[in-house]
């Protein structure tokens, strides 16, 4: 039997290139569109123009805000007006476009719906210069940088060159070099945010544990992490039944990627954070397999190992000061003769056991063994762990917003506050032991798939796997695709969580009053 050839990944699209200048934005020479701010007035039939618009109508001798008036224009976040320049303007000739951009109440959610609306209207352009960022502060800046990534990503496996392309270079205008830092962690975390979300769009066929942890070491050493993968021999030495029962019937064997951050002034007292990610590959249900459209997007199914790694690639740039160690649980769950079966018995890392009575039910078996590994071998003060686990969780909270639960409330009120404020906002659930009995099996000490309540069985499942450490789960299940273009979202599988995590190990003290 001759082993398949490797697909190759066509080369795809950079997001844009980010500067900042402290001129207006009709005086950046080079650009072929310039965008200005457009803001709600005081009363719900006016709007106001932001900086350097002024300047720049009288360089191209349109009335700007009349033109608003005939596109009964609001100034709604994300709202587009479109003026085209076809002469140029004495200092820029190359200006071809000029966007009025709606900013709404300029918060940090309306900024980075005006960055993603410039992102899709400047695609295959050269160069824009925009002063919306001038109207925000720093966190407006960040959001405005983000949204404008994010809102041009595009995946393609084309015979041909791309449909379309981002803008090569976005100048940000009217600002001064001191916001320079800004700037870095605000590409920084736009940059894992289009990390993760390529590595969940790339298909199955070449996206598989292997590769998975190829990507990984590629990252850590692009980063200066140190990297650690083991292979199925070392897994079944090392005891990790979860990953191995997942991944026994798939061509690909499973993997466990183990990824080091420390920072610069690491010390014996440095607190530790361990994130773990469930890396299935595809998901075909196994045995207890999925209906045909169930199985369309579950290359996407390693989400939480996607943003785990995006997360781990960004944490010096955000200047994240505990130390974070990052582990990967990667597998493909298919069929063939060597499945894991219903009634089977796996042993985790650690001795706890499972009875399977779901083959479909997988994630949680791969990430018990990662987390089980965490506790005893880490060592951390704070676990938490990221999957796209339940059906359960779309059910409940549609497509808008992720799912967490947690056994400590400074955890929970911190990973809630840093989703809201990085535009991937989770929505907590009860970690409730009314349900446990459900868990309960005769043959082991718990049964994989319970009836009741699909996510929260799921993280009563998990939580027996952390013992007394500090533990949020993030089921991201409901937020793993977009299922149409909006705002910084594109369709088809997102990349959720790498920005909440990002915001939140970015912060001054990620894990002050937690555990107390």
């Amino acid at each position: 039997m001759t082993t398949p050839v490797r697909p190759q990944l066509p080369a795809q699209v950079s997001p844009p290139e980010f500067a900042l200048s402290e001129v207006l934005p009709h005086a950046v020479v080079g650009v072929d569109v310039v965008a200005v701010p457009v803001l709600p007035g005081d009363d719900d039939e006016t709007v106001v123009l932001g900086p350097g618009a002024e300047e720049l109508a009288d360089r191209i001798g349109v009335d700007l805000l009349g033109v608003l008036e005939l596109s009964s224009a609001t100034g709604e976040a994300g709202e587009v007006t479109s003026v085209p320049v076809p002469l140029g303007s004495p200092e820029n000739p190359a200006l071809r476009l000029v966007l009025l951009v709606g900013v709404g109440a300029q918060r940090p959610d309306d900024l980075r719906r005006a960055g993603a609306a410039v992102g899709r209207a400047c695609r295959d352009r050269d160069a824009v210069a925009t002063s919306v960022t001038a109207i925000a502060p720093e966190d407006g800046v960040e959001a405005f940088v983000v949204g404008a990534m994010l809102g041009s990503f595009s995946f393609t496996w084309r015979s041909g060159p791309p449909q379309h392309r981002p803008v090569a270079r976005v100048v940000l205008a009217d600002l001064p070099g001191s916001l320079a830092p800004v700037l870095t962690r605000a590409v920084a975390v736009g940059g894992a945010g289009w990390r993760s979300r390529m590595l969940c769009t790339v298909p199955s066929n070449l996206k598989n544990p292997p590769w998975l942890a190829e990507q990984a070491v590629e990252i850590a050493e692009e980063a200066g992490l140190e990297v650690t993968v083991w292979d199925e021999k070392r897994l079944a030495a090392d005891g990790f039944g979860g990953l191995l029962a997942v991944g026994r019937a798939s061509a690909t064997p499973p993997r466990l990627v183990r990824m080091d951050f420390a920072p610069r002034k690491a010390g014996r007292r440095t607190p530790t954070v361990a994130l773990v990610g469930k890396g299935i590959t595809f998901d075909t249900g196994g045995l207890s397999i999925k209906p045909g459209e169930a199985m369309v997007n579950m290359k996407r199914d390693m989400t939480g190992g996607a943003v785990v790694m995006a997360t781990m690639a960004a944490l010096a740039a955000v200047d994240c000061p505990v130390r974070v160690v990052g582990l990967v649980a990667a597998a493909e769950n298919a069929v063939g003769a060597s499945s894991m079966r219903p009634g089977d018995v796996i042993t985790h890392y650690g001795g706890r056991t499972s009875e399977v009575t779901n083959t479909d039910a997988e994630g949680r078996l791969v990430l018990a063994d990662a987390l089980a590994y965490a506790v005893e071998v880490v060592r951390p003060d704070v676990v938490v762990d990221v999957a796209t686990l339940t059906g359960a969780m779309k059910v409940a909270l549609g497509q808008q917003v992720g799912g967490f639960f947690s056994t400590d409330e400074s955890l929970a009120a911190a990973l809630r506050s840093a989703s809201v404020a990085a535009g991937e906002p989770l929505w907590r659930f009860p970690l409730t032991d009314a349900y446990e009995s459900k868990l309960v099996s005769s043959v082991a000490d718990s049964d994989n798939a319970p009836n009741g309540p699909g996510a929260i069985t799921a993280a009563l499942f998990l939580r027996h796997f952390v013992g007394d450490v500090p533990w949020a789960h993030l089921d991201v299940a409901s937020v793993g695709d977009a299922p149409a273009d909006s705002y910084e979202w594109t369709t088809g599988p997102t990349g959720f969580g790498a920005r909440a995590l990002l915001q939140w190990l970015g912060s001054e003290h990620p894990t002050e009053g937690i555990g107390r």
